[in-house]
């Protein structure tokens, strides 16, 4: 990218008030970075702010926040004109930033946003679920989703990412594991699963590499199941070991299918 190439960024409204962030903007904008910045308040922002970086001409659109917000401006990316559409850029803001994380991004604002703005833009892959939702980073099933979801705000706030580990912790009451069946070019299986992870990017959940053969740029979803009735200590232990393991069941594949007697959320 050239030295002074327009950007805007996209952040969340959570991340607005960051004092950090408005020195890295302003430090930018004082060495002649032509720079937009839009706060997301409601659903949709996102993708009207898109649309606007567009009609403005950016070369760069920065998505400030964290990985939900990465994924919502990533998706809004797909519905323009691929010869109109702007690099994506990342500031991460969020409580884990797992995507950043496994794509060494900066987590430092100053230091994110001079990457965003003046660095090699590469080609990456984007995950399509039903023909209709992208995911940028991973798509979990199971006990890992229900965590995720189910989180406190005010516990992500105080502990960051590793507060998914302990709210896991407190709810392992709830584990038990989904059945289902997946198939994809040269691979089934069916049983029962207590955690399933697809991965474009490596980790999610804070920090927990659930794929960590994962590649965003190979054209290949990394599938990872953990299957045993004893999630803890040995699935833990495979995955922070990377060690053999019968319970964990992993391929790499450019497509797949789930089906499930019920409702499974991703």
């Amino acid at each position: 990218m050239s030295q002074h190439t327009s950007a805007l960024l996209i952040i969340n409204g959570k991340g607005a008030g960051n004092e950090d962030v408005r020195l890295a903007v302003q430090k930018l904008r004082d060495e002649g970075q032509t720079l937009h910045v839009r706060v997301t308040w409601e659903q949709g922002d996102a993708a009207r702010y898109v649309k606007e970086a567009c009609q403005l001409g950016v070369a760069t659109l920065i998505a400030g926040g964290g990985d939900g917000t990465i994924n919502e401006v990533a998706a809004a990316l797909t519905a323009l004109p691929a010869g109109s559409r702007p690099a994506l850029g990342i500031l991460p803001l969020g409580t884990a930033n797992d995507f950043a994380v496994a794509c060494n991004i900066p987590l430092i604002p100053e230091q994110a946003l001079l990457l965003a703005t003046k660095g090699r833009a590469v080609p990456i892959d984007l995950a399509k679920v039903n023909d209709e939702r992208y995911f940028i980073n991973m798509a979990t099933g199971g006990f890992g989703t229900r965590i995720t979801t189910e989180t406190p705000e005010k516990l992500k706030a105080v502990l960051g990412g590793v507060s998914y580990f302990i709210h896991g912790l407190l709810r392992m009451d709830t584990l038990k594991a989904d059945r289902c069946e997946i198939r994809g070019p040269d691979f089934q299986w069916s049983g029962d699963a207590l955690v399933i992870g697809i991965g474009n990017g490596k980790q999610a959940g804070g920090g927990q590499q659930l794929c960590p053969d994962a590649l965003i740029n190979d054209g290949l979803l990394q599938l990872r199941l953990l299957i045993a009735d004893e999630l803890l200590p040995a699935l833990v232990a495979s995955l922070v070991n990377d060690e053999e393991n019968k319970n964990v069941v992993s391929a790499a594949l450019p497509w797949l299918e789930i089906n499930a007697p019920h409702e499974n959320h991703l």
